[in-house]
């Protein structure tokens, strides 16, 4: 046992080694700031809550001038970087999938009116659970999710959305480039299942299905409790016998009312399973159906006919919630039709597993300092998901981490750390891993601004979430419109 213990610590260490020279040979500018001030984020005690306590930590050789002269003129491959992600040993499901995750983050700067490309974001309100639109940088991220009771997800890309930006277009796009660098670092390969896209409420999941068309994925987003969906068109036959006087037969079948019980029929698979949080979870699943497109709004710029996007409809009813909160049942669409009831378990399951990125949100923010920086342009930044295979030790002045008893079926090795706690124990195991940077070169202290001088150089004001501004207006160009 100790032997099998001593080769997967050295095969930790090694993987993690490797990656840290590959994030090395990403950095083009000021590598050895860069490196040096996120070694600093990884080591220094409790949260990150200004660059000057970075500056300050041990791992940080430098001053703090150069810190600072490494965020506003260092470069980075980014194209290197994420080809360096995929390739990183990846979490997957029991059946060897992979299972990846995309939702949108903020980065919120409501003040700063000298920063470019601010767009509103979607927050929920602070104790009044209203939602509110603020200014910011919205992100929209993609991770490998791991199986299991874990707070753990693999970052693979990171994309800034513009002001006024088409989200299924832009997650289509980016998605298909995650998965071509998973294909190409063969991480999937012909004869592998399918890799599943797990989507909030927030996206067209029909349509981003279909963007995705030719790929190896298959799409599982959730839906509104208020959508209608279309069942198949009758087939020619049965066209002719509830119309012999014939006539144009129809495009789809009839409607699937998400709130009219009456409207479902029987469904294709049903299957109840015991959990420990929710009670008794019973997930039914209806094949076949599909929204019903029109020419506006998303396929107003479609060429030729409309397509027939078909899935499978999947309703899931738990007992109680742990918060006690109004019990709904949650509807997802399946990309994918002919689910059997093991499908359903697996995908239901795996929705449930995409709350996971939430709090890696909440971590890379809270904890990293994601959101520290008040940075005059939006950069793209994004914390780094390093998993080495030893736990923390407490320090003088910080009690051992609690550990949750183990679950029924489990062992007391299946206890998985979480970031926080692998990121208190990061400091133990730096020795031990490869460090590419340079030794800092001694100099002297800079001049600095002489006394009494001020910045002649005024920074520049933007709007928000505004694009194209129009000469005149509608009324004026005489085109139709609302009269005020």
């Amino acid at each position: 046992m100790s032997l099998l213990h001593d080769a997967v610590r050295a095969e930790s260490l090694t993987v993690l080694s490797r990656f840290r020279a590959g994030f090395y040979d990403c950095l083009t500018a000021r590598a050895d700031a860069l490196f040096e001030l996120t070694d600093a984020v990884l080591c220094t005690d409790g949260p990150v809550r200004s660059l000057v306590d970075l500056a300050l930590a041990p791992e940080h050789r430098r001053g703090h001038g150069s810190l600072y002269a490494g965020l506003n003129r260092g470069e980075m491959d980014v194209a290197r970087l994420r080809r360096v992600l995929a390739g990183v040993p990846l979490p997957r499901a029991v059946d060897g999938r992979l299972v990846l995750a995309v939702d949108v983050s903020p980065w919120l700067r409501p003040d700063a009116g000298t920063v470019p490309d601010r767009s509103f974001c979607h927050t929920y309100g602070r104790g009044t659970a209203k939602h509110q639109m603020m200014p910011g940088w919205p992100y929209s991220v993609v991770v490998a999710l791991e199986s299991g009771r874990t707070s753990w997800s693999a970052f693979l890309d990171a994309v800034r959305l513009a002001p006024g930006a088409d989200l299924a277009a832009v997650t289509a796009d980016q998605v298909r480039e995650v998965v071509e660098r998973l294909v190409a670092a063969g991480q999937w390969s012909a004869g592998d299942p399918e890799i599943l896209i797990v989507l909030d409420a927030g996206y067209d999941a029909p349509r981003i299905a279909h963007l995705l068309s030719g790929l190896p994925v298959e799409v599982l987003g959730r839906t509104r409790s208020d959508r209608v969906m279309r069942r198949p068109a009758p087939s020619r036959e049965e066209f002719l016998l509830a119309n012999p006087k014939g006539g144009r037969p129809p495009k789809h079948g009839g409607e699937f009312v998400f709130g009219d019980p009456a409207t479902w029929g029987e469904e294709q698979a049903v299957t109840v399973t015991d959990t420990r949080l929710y009670g008794k979870a019973t997930a039914q699943a209806w094949d076949r159906l599909h929204p019903r497109l029109t020419q506006r709004a998303a396929w107003g710029d479609h060429d030729g006919p409309l397509p027939v996007i078909e899935g499978t409809v999947i309703r899931l009813a738990v007992e109680h919630l742990p918060s006690g909160g109004v019990n709904k049942p949650v509807w997802l669409w399946w990309s994918r039709t002919g689910a059997t009831p093991d499908d359903v378990d697996r995908f239901w399951q795996a929705f449930l597993r995409r709350f996971d990125l939430e709090h890696t949100f909440r971590f890379a923010k809270q904890t990293p300092g994601w959101i520290t920086p008040k940075l005059r342009t939006p950069r793209g930044r994004g914390p780094l998901d390093l998993d080495p295979d030893r736990r923390s030790h407490p320090t003088p002045t910080r009690p051992a981490p609690r550990r949750r008893p183990p679950a029924l079926g489990e062992t007391d090795h299946a206890d998985p750390l979480t970031p926080a706690r692998v990121r208190r124990g990061f400091r133990n195991i730096r020795a031990h891993l490869t460090y590419p940077a340079r030794v800092p070169k001694t100099t002297g202290t800079g001049p600095g601004r002489p006394p009494g001088a001020k910045s002649k150089h005024r920074a520049p004001r933007y709007d928000v979430g505004k694009t194209v501004k129009r000469p005149e207006t509608l009324k004026a160009i005489g085109k139709p419109g609302r009269s005020w």
